[in-house]
């Protein structure tokens, strides 16, 4: 009677075994799926107990097969039509052995055969065997779906978050911070980041505006900020943004993207913005940069910073450090207001002056003791604070 228990138990499970991943048969090409994998490679986690967030599903649909991952917090799903389905199906791969599979062969096609729990992957002298998981314990991945917030150039977007995805708060305390301010008003899209030295803000147009009443406010995490950074997509590509349920949702291409939004509110960084500075002057980006760079090469761990020091017709970037000595960099400016001394930290500095995309910039001064303002064009400016070097 145990025996007998048991094999109906059995049966009743072994159907549902072979029915997850029954069989799977493509043909892909082999750049395509290496291109498709090193974008979702980017959702992936390394250090996670859940095997199955370790993994990529690849499902088949409408003669295309598309590769999605998620970390619970960011998903990514990208489709690939360069591949010859010869039979429908889904299946979940270790996204780590999969990749370097199809990284380290070299032919043009690779052939897939998925059947229950195992994946055959054959190229032109090579056979590999990996083991699949179930389909159906693979997290739900949202798909762009419905009519778009706005709509935006991904050239303008990426640009938008080029200018700011650096000043974000690395570990902070303040979740808020941890992310990017999106605010959309009319045509126009605005993107602040800050990590309570510095701030960061652009402003892009959209190609079609919040259709909701009102201004659009949302943070949008770090992480979901860098894939869009990361697309790579044909010239004036449209980038549809939605946002559902505390989600961000975006479509491009044959790209989709969601994420959860950072809970918590931004700093009213409108109050951080100076505007009353009188000492102000217009530099040449380029040249200011490598001054910058130079001034900075004899900084230590304990001197980090670069003073500056503007007067009648100067500005002089130096740093000195007791053990190796000091550096100056001295430019001639269209200055004729009070002088003043104040010190950055170089790499705050740096950061600013590399996305800037005109060829001149105006920085505004007041004392020592206060924020220096950066601006580069009618869209982009930066706040960064002071520091003592004692």
């Amino acid at each position: 009677m145990l025996f007998g228990s048991f094999s109906v138990r059995l049966a009743a499970v072994i159907p549902v075994f072979l029915h997850w991943g029954l069989f799977m048969k493509i043909d892909f090409h082999r750049t395509a799926l290496a291109e498709a994998l090193g974008l979702v490679n980017t959702v992936i986690v390394s250090r996670t107990p859940k095997a199955i967030l370790k993994s990529v599903r690849l499902s088949t649909a409408d003669n295309a097969v598309r590769l999605a991952a998620t970390d619970l917090e960011v998903a990514l799903s990208c489709s690939i039509s360069e591949v010859d389905i010869l039979e429908a199906g889904e299946t979940v791969l270790p996204a780590d052995r999969l990749s370097a599979i199809v990284r380290e062969s070299a032919e043009d096609v690779l052939h897939m055969v998925v059947e229950a729990d195992k994946c055959r992957i054959r190229g032109r002298d090579s056979n590999f065997l990996i083991y699949a998981q179930d389909p159906s314990l693979f997290p739900p991945i949202p798909l762009f779906e419905g009519p778009a917030d706005m709509e935006i150039e991904l050239d303008t977007l990426q640009a938008g978050v080029e200018q700011c995805l650096f000043a974000t708060a690395k570990e902070s305390t303040r979740y808020a911070i941890n992310g990017v301010l999106w605010q959309a008003k009319g045509r126009k899209l605005i993107f602040v980041a800050t990590d309570g030295r510095r701030l960061a803000r652009s402003r892009v147009a959209l190609k079609k505006d919040a259709g909701r009443e009102g201004e659009l406010e949302y943070i949008v995490p770090t992480k979901a900020m860098t894939l869009l950074d990361r697309l790579d997509g044909q010239e004036k590509q449209t980038v549809s943004v939605r946002f559902v349920d505390n989600r961000l949702l975006i479509g491009c291409g044959k790209v989709d993207i969601s994420s959860n939004l950072v809970e918590g509110n931004f700093p009213k960084y409108e109050d951080i913005i100076p505007v009353d500075y009188e000492k102000k002057l217009t530099l040449p980006t380029e040249p200011v940069l490598s001054a910058v760079r130079r001034a900075s090469l004899l900084t230590s761990e304990e001197s980090r910073g670069v003073k500056i020091s503007l007067s009648t017709g100067s500005l002089v970037f130096s740093s000195r450090t007791p053990e190796t000595g000091d550096a100056q960099v001295t430019m001639e400016v269209d200055y004729k207001g009070e002088p003043v001394d104040i010190s950055f930290s170089p790499q705050f500095l740096i950061d600013a002056l590399r996305v800037m995309k005109t060829t001149d910039f105006t920085l505004e001064l007041s004392q020592s003791d206060r924020p220096g303002l950066l601006k580069s064009g009618a869209d982009f400016l930066y706040v960064l604070m002071p520091i003592n070097l004692g």
